[in-house]
């Protein structure tokens, strides 16, 4: 029993950890231009601007993002079906 709530304490210990490091990732940006395309990203993944020849395309960056959720998912999937992820780590 004191085992098991040694892992939960762990696991919550990670899980808070992981979610101040979204936090801190999600204010970072990272900017690249090339050829007339200006692309701006976030830490964490996520489009936040696409400009071609200076013009800001709003839907193109709406559907980055959605593949991105998408792909992002998928792998999460693939690491709960491998037993792979933070219950993997403690053993479960």
């Amino acid at each position: 029993m004191l085992d098991n709530l040694k892992q939960l304490n762990e696991l919550r210990k990670l899980r808070s950890q992981a979610l101040k490091m979204q936090r801190e990732l999600a204010q970072e940006e990272v900017e690249l231009e090339e050829g007339g395309i200006r692309v701006v990203a976030s830490g964490d993944q996520k489009i936040r601007l696409v400009e071609i020849d200076g013009e800001s395309q709003e839907r193109l960056v709406r559907v980055l993002n959605k593949a991105l959720e998408k792909a992002q998912r998928q792998a999460a999937l693939k690491m709960a079906q491998s037993g792979g992820g933070l219950m993997g780590l403690l053993g479960k």
